[in-house]
């Protein structure tokens, strides 16, 4: 059972790397300034790689298994619609279409034509949305860490108000700070280390709680349903201690897409954190398949 231990700081080392091999990096679109992060180059297949994070974390959370991929190809991982320095939806409670959207517009920007689009979980909903709508035709191949299928559908009201009644009572309590101090180890394995605490927390801090607020709006409106099945072929992977997620949903969504189910040892929610090189793996395999 996790216990509410307070995260430790981040070595100089880690931001040190994150600052000069995974420096944040903006463009402009039509809704305002778009962040984002990005290591190495596009390779001679032209495919790249797009990291979608999850709603307490940011671009940076990738940081260790981006490095890993950056011979590879070009990894690119955004700052969602108000994370990090990325301009807010204009809706106040969006849907992943409005997101999606948003995607849409930084590739774009950035000249990618194909990519392998990976998202944790609720980038999981902003990926399938994507695949499924503007993205045809961009989308190679789909990877969902740790997915969430949302509460938009009306069976789920009654649980929909439960959570979005709780997060923002939390937010409104505890605030950014307080979630970031309590919060890391409900997003690892049962013994996590000093560094992927570290790291978790530092994500969740430079959280920013109106950004937050629509992410949360997004969670209860969408129902990951609506995108399946994927018009590209999907595969579904989630840690083994997963307690967010837990493994029994994951594998219920990678069957609602007739897709493959991966479980990665020794791994929380958090499982790009806590398991960087496990999954790295996974998206160097997932990229070999979709450029054969």
């Amino acid at each position: 059972m996790h216990t509410e231990t307070l995260a430790p700081e981040p070595s100089p080392e880690t931001l040190e790397l994150l600052n000069t091999r995974f420096a944040e990096r903006s463009v402009q679109t039509a809704d305002g300034a778009q962040c984002f992060r990005e290591a190495g180059q596009t390779g001679a297949d032209g495919m790249a790689l797009v990291l979608l994070h999850g709603i307490g974390s940011g671009a940076g959370s990738w940081l260790h298994a981006a490095l890993e991929l950056a011979g590879r190809t070009r990894v690119i991982a955004w700052d969602a619609p108000g994370y990090g320095n990325s301009a807010r939806l204009a809706p106040a409670s969006p849907g992943p279409e409005d997101y999606a959207a948003r995607l849409h517009q930084m590739l774009d920007a950035l000249g990618i034509e194909r990519c392998v689009l990976a998202g944790h979980s609720l980038g999981t909903l902003m990926a399938t949305a994507y695949a499924h709508g503007l993205g045809k035709g961009r989308v190679a191949r789909l990877v969902l860490l740790s997915p969430t299928r949302g509460y938009g559908n009306p069976a789920q009201a009654e649980r929909r108000e439960a959570v979005r009644t709780e997060r923002i009572r939390t937010l409104e309590q505890v605030g950014i700070a307080g979630m970031a101090r309590s919060r890391p180890a409900k997003m690892l394995s049962a013994q996590p280390s000093a560094e992927a605490l570290a790291w978790v927390r530092w994500n969740m801090e430079r959280l920013d709680a109106a950004g937050y607020r629509q992410a949360i709006e997004m969670l209860c409106n969408a129902d990951m349903s609506r995108y399946a099945p994927a018009p590209v072929p999907v595969e579904v992977h989630s840690g083994d201690q997963d307690t967010v997620t837990i493994p029994a949903n994951c594998r219920a969504i990678a069957e609602m897409f007739q897709a493959p189910y991966g479980s990665i040892d020794v791994a929380g929610h958090a499982c790009h954190i806590e398991r960087p090189g496990a999954v790295a793996a996974i998206l160097e395999q997932a990229l070999a398949a979709a450029s054969r």
